[in-house]
């Protein structure tokens, strides 16, 4: 023990890496108790930890990461023995890539209790993923009073490249976990066949897009039953960190949700931020919120889905949480913050409710007026808001993006003869979308139910178009809103080649096709709004339900 306790209090240089006394003393130490002895060292030389293993392996303990960040190492070197001649293994390997360690060292004893030799790697900053593969740099054995490396230069200068690696993108909102901007890694996991899992991550990309992020990588993996412990096995784990560390990405983005025993536990393998597309929904949500109940349901969801997962100190969730149990050190600190969340939902609760009695009040003056009500619905991007502005020549926001609308924006549109109807546009739909946000904006798309025709937008050229729709019908379903009058109006007709216009047609021959942008084309499905319209009672004529 006071063997153990002395490597503890010496100092080991920069260059070299230890003195001839240390390497002989930590190997007489291994050999006689016949064990791996390691030792992290910071960068002034000092041990932060001496670390006794087993005689063909060593366990690193759980480390602090107030030094990690997206492009940084943890500032600690691994000095270790090996009681055989071997060189470094996967599991030194793996742990210096896991832990972001400077470097790490074997060092061989001899039978004699001797050191031998010395066996050396560090990470390196950019990674040829399509020829090694390989994240670290092994240097050749060498003899071990023969170590010359400057361990403190050596690691200045990899912290500098993979800090030019983790520089902001340009284009995004400064490279800062802001707003969650910054590079990500895309990953996909589930038993679906190849095709649809990558269709998911394309939308799921869009969504990254809209909230800021950089996807610099996209990784799927196939399986019969998902890991109910980390979503993917640690092989995947080492893939995504290698992909990581070579394209600079401090953000994992998981296609799905992920359960809060899911997340802890990636967050404490890979040491980086993690994301679900539940996450990246209510983001984007919390982005574009402007009025008053638009903000408050978005705040609902975020603290609907934060609860429970509040189990203390964790940088996965540091993103939401913000300062709401980001510190807990106990229990107590944590059941504090749990009750005061539960608070802060039963008021948002009450205030959204008093909204939902205002809307109410508007809905029945515009009856009272006879004036019909026509709402425009669809998958988000679809082209609800860019069509309501050209039927009504209004300027609401219309954007490239997912999510351009979450708020109701209602516009009167008059026709001859002096009939005129109200046109209102909702919040888009998505496949998947994260229940919390289904129960909060269900005051939003009350809109939904006072209407008398509802024109679902879809877009005619994304390849994606038959699940839109249908996910778009299930939503309507769910809601109890199936047998509300409805056209199904075929958007963005003039990005089609014919082949395209002939498979849409024939597998939705109700649709009508039109280009939201242009007026011209708006003629057919202006009429058939007109003919469904009852003007003499406000309501729409029996018929097909598309």
């Amino acid at each position: 023990m006071k063997a153990l306790e002395r490597l503890y209090t010496r100092r080991y240089p920069s260059q070299g890496g230890y003195t001839t006394d240390q390497a002989r003393e930590l190997a007489a130490i291994s050999h006689g108790i016949g064990r791996q002895v390691g030792l992290l060292i910071d960068r002034k030389g000092r041990p932060d930890m001496v670390i006794v293993g087993e005689p063909h392996a060593i366990y690193i303990p759980e480390l602090a990461r107030s030094r990690l960040g997206a492009g940084r190492l943890r500032g600690l070197r691994l000095l270790h023995t090996h009681l055989h001649d071997g060189g470094l293994d996967q599991e030194d390997l793996t742990d210096m890539l896991f832990l972001r360690l400077d470097s790490v060292a074997a060092l061989t004893v001899d039978g004699m209790a001797s050191p031998a030799r010395l066996h050396q790697a560090h990470l390196v900053p950019k990674v040829d993923l399509e020829s090694t593969g390989k994240p670290w740099d092994i240097l050749p054995p060498i003899p071990w009073d023969r170590c010359e490396t400057d361990f403190e230069a050596q690691t200045q200068a990899l912290e500098d490249e993979f800090a030019r690696l983790s520089q902001p993108v340009a284009g995004t909102a400064g490279g800062t976990e802001e707003g969650v901007a910054g590079r990500a890694i895309l990953i996909g996991v589930g038993s679906a066949p190849r095709m649809d899992l990558e269709a998911s991550l394309d939308e799921m990309e869009a969504l990254a897009k809209t909230a800021g992020l950089t996807i610099t990588g996209r990784v799927i993996q196939r399986v019969p039953q998902v890991n109910p412990r980390t979503i993917i096995g640690k092989g995947k784990l080492s893939e995504l960190e290698i992909m990581a560390l070579s394209t600079g990405a401090a953000v994992l983005l998981f296609d799905g949700e992920l359960t809060p025993a899911q997340m802890r536990n990636l967050a404490d393998t890979t040491e980086r931020k993690i994301l679900d597309r539940t996450q990246l929904i209510l983001d984007i949500f919390a982005q574009r919120a402007t009025s008053r109940s638009g903000k408050l349901q978005v705040e609902m969801a975020q603290l609907k889905y934060t609860l429970p997962r509040l189990v203390g100190k964790n940088p996965a969730m540091s993103r939401l949480m913000g300062g709401i149990g980001g510190r807990g050190p106990g229990e107590t600190k944590l059941e504090i913050d749990r009750r005061r969340i539960r608070e802060r939902i039963t008021r948002i609760k009450r205030e959204l409710a008093e909204l939902r009695k205002q809307r109410a009040q508007v809905r029945d003056r515009r009856a009272k007026a006879g004036l019909p009500i026509v709402s425009l619905v669809g998958y988000t991007n679809a082209g609800k808001s860019t069509l309501l502005n050209t039927l009504t020549r209004s300027e609401v926001l219309a954007e490239d993006k997912l999510f351009a609308t979450l708020d109701p924006v209602s516009r009167r549109l008059r026709f001859p003869e002096e009939r005129e109807l109200v046109l209102t546009d909702t919040v888009g739909f998505i496949r998947e979308l994260p229940k919390e946000l289904k129960e909060a904006f269900r005051a939003t798309l009350e809109e939904l139910e006072s209407a008398d025709l509802l024109i679902q937008v879809a877009d005619a050229g994304h390849p994606e178009l038959a699940g839109q729709v249908e996910a778009v019908e299930s939503i309507l379903r769910e809601m109890e809103l199936d047998t509300v009058p409805r056209l199904l109006a075929l958007n963005k007709w003039d990005s089609l080649d014919q082949e395209r216009e002939f498979w849409v047609l024939s597998r939705y021959p109700e649709g009508i096709p039109i280009s939201a942008r242009s007026r011209e084309t708006l003629e057919p499905l202006v009429s058939e709004i007109i003919r469904r319209v009852d003007w003499e009672k406000g309501v729409a004529k029996s018929g097909e339900s598309r």
